[in-house]
């Protein structure tokens, strides 16, 4: 697992229930990791909110258009599913019934959802502030949705 220790593999978001630290994983889905970091250092995904929350399951975001319908103008990825159960505090890829469409939406499990192993890329585990993530408002959407205030690769925060 990458460590926190390496800032350029370590994606802060600050939302509006606090801050999440996520280890990210290159050595589980490169690609995907570089997208991430890609996004976050454009300031795409500050203040996107999480337009699906299910208590038990996950928690949904990286919507343009909050709602779980848009994506990043940058071309949808190969899959790179791999190894990594879907267990509280992993983080994966969100994408459509095809397996190449994901592009810049992601969910955080809270949960067992060993389900959709291999069929999603996971690229990072939560390594600080799920507790923030269990307070996220709960609906598809909610009613008052949480937000990124803003994503930050560790490396390049001050």
């Amino acid at each position: 697992m990458a460590a926190a220790t390496d800032p350029e593999n370590t994606l802060i978001i600050e939302t509006s229930q606090g801050k999440v630290v996520i280890a990210l994983r290159p050595d589980l889905a490169p690609k995907h990791v570089e997208r991430l970091k890609t996004l976050a250092r454009a300031g795409f995904y500050d203040g996107i909110v999480f337009h699906r929350v299910i208590k038990g399951f996950m928690a949904q975001t990286g919507c343009p258009k909050g709602q779980g319908t848009g994506s990043s103008e940058l071309p949808n990825l190969a899959a790179e599913f791999n190894g990594e159960s879907h267990v509280r505090g992993v983080c994966s890829m969100a994408r459509s019934s095809n397996p190449n469409s994901a592009n810049s939406q992601f969910f955080i499990c809270f949960d067992d959802a060993t389900f959709l192993d291999k069929q999603y890329t996971a690229w990072g585990n939560v390594i600080e502030g799920m507790e923030n993530v269990d307070k996220l408002a709960v609906g598809e959407p909610p009613r008052a949705p949480d937000k990124m205030i803003s994503v930050r690769v560790a490396a390049d925060v001050a």
